[in-house]
């Protein structure tokens, strides 16, 4: 089994992760950054895929 790309980018702040979840009266474990980093990654890798496939170089609001 291949391992899985690691992204290259954080994409995701952690302060704004961690406000949000005390907004909601919840606490964000440590492993949880890297799950959202790598679901925002696969989203994007998607969302260009679909982007190169209509033969554009933006990536636009329906391509998500």
């Amino acid at each position: 089994m291949a391992k899985a790309k690691k992204p290259k980018y954080t994409f995701a702040v952690k302060k704004a992760v961690q406000d949000y979840a005390r907004e909601n009266k919840m606490m964000v474990g440590s492993d949880s950054y890297d799950a959202i980093n790598n679901a925002i990654y696969n989203m994007l890798t998607e969302a260009s895929s679909r982007c190169k496939a209509n033969k554009r170089k933006t990536l636009k609001a329906y391509d998500f």
